[in-house]
């Protein structure tokens, strides 16, 4: 982490996921990089419309009010704009007043090593690629889907997460995929007092437990959320590797396969990240979603691939 962030938590954020950028994606798309670029120019003063990160951000960057002092919490603009065509970008979130001072654009090229720069804790994009390159870089990325509903949840910030590959390696859920159910609950059982290596998304979640601390018990603004497959006896490796890492989870969901969707909407989550696309698409249907590439279960839908 560079020293001038001290201990904030930083966020790294694309511009098309904080703002809806599809009409002159499809012109670069369609007609390439020179007509988008002329498109933004002769576009600059018109805002953007918000995207679908944009309600989670306002909420990170509100966190700040609550606390005395400096501001805890950075957001910063990883774009693969040039300056000139990302001046709209700017001009957007100076409109909606976003505290975002930082940038990096990129001029077409992938900004993930950014990220890794300005040691953010979380990278936020649309683009897959981009992510991919990020978790391979030791930060925890998630490319955001567009999500039909929007949660309504004005005094709190909430985070949801699978567990296997996302807060934990995938070490249990390559046995589950490989080897099957019968295998992954005996060697859970016969693993539970073993802590789970970390995941990608380890350091970030520990970032926001720091984050909570200061704060008091019953009025914090943030709250997590650990929403998983698993179910007895597999739950008792999970808890015991929390408690060995000394990280919180406010709400534990042991669904055992039941579909994660209708329970993140009633849990509230503004986000909730997952590495499995299945239930990515599931949950988008409710509440605004991240699939982290991340694991097994990713390594196997690229396999076909790369055998042809």
């Amino acid at each position: 982490m560079p020293s001038g962030f001290g201990t904030k938590l930083v966020i790294a954020i694309s511009s098309r996921a904080l703002f809806n950028l599809d009409e002159s994606h499809k012109i670069y798309e369609s007609e390439g990089l020179d007509a988008y670029a002329r498109y933004q120019i002769e576009h600059e003063d018109e805002i953007l419309e918000p995207g679908d990160a944009f309600p989670l951000v306002q909420k990170l960057l509100s966190l700040n009010k609550h606390l005395g002092g400096e501001p805890r919490v950075e957001v910063i603009l990883l774009s693969r704009n040039s300056a000139d065509t990302g001046l709209r970008v700017f001009n957007s979130i100076q409109h909606y007043g976003l505290n975002i001072t930082r940038a990096a654009f990129s001029g077409g090229t992938s900004p993930y090593g950014y990220a890794t720069a300005f040691g953010c804790h979380l990278f936020l994009s649309t683009n897959a690629e981009d992510v991919r390159h990020a978790l391979d870089h030791g930060i925890a990325a998630a490319t955001l889907l567009t999500s039909k509903n929007k949660t309504e949840n004005a005094e709190q910030i909430r985070f949801a997460f699978d567990g296997d590959a996302v807060l934990f390696s995938d070490e249990a859920e390559r046995i589950y995929k490989l080897e099957g159910l019968s295998a992954f609950t005996e060697k859970e059982k016969a693993s539970a007092k073993e802590p789970l290596s970390g995941g990608p998304f380890k350091e970030f979640l520990a970032a926001l437990q720091g984050l909570q601390r200061e704060f008091g018990e019953y009025d914090c603004p943030i709250r997590t959320a650990l929403v998983t497959a698993r179910s007895a006896p597999a739950h008792e490796r999970v808890i015991r590797t929390l408690r060995a890492w000394n990280i919180r989870i406010d709400e534990s969901l042991f669904l055992g396969g039941l579909s994660k969707g209708t329970f993140l909407k009633a849990y509230g989550a503004d986000v909730f990240f997952d590495d499995q696309r299945v239930h990515c698409d599931s949950a988008s249907e409710h509440v605004a979603t991240g699939h982290v590439p991340h694991g097994i279960a990713n390594q196997l839908l690229d396999l076909p691939a790369k055998l042809e």
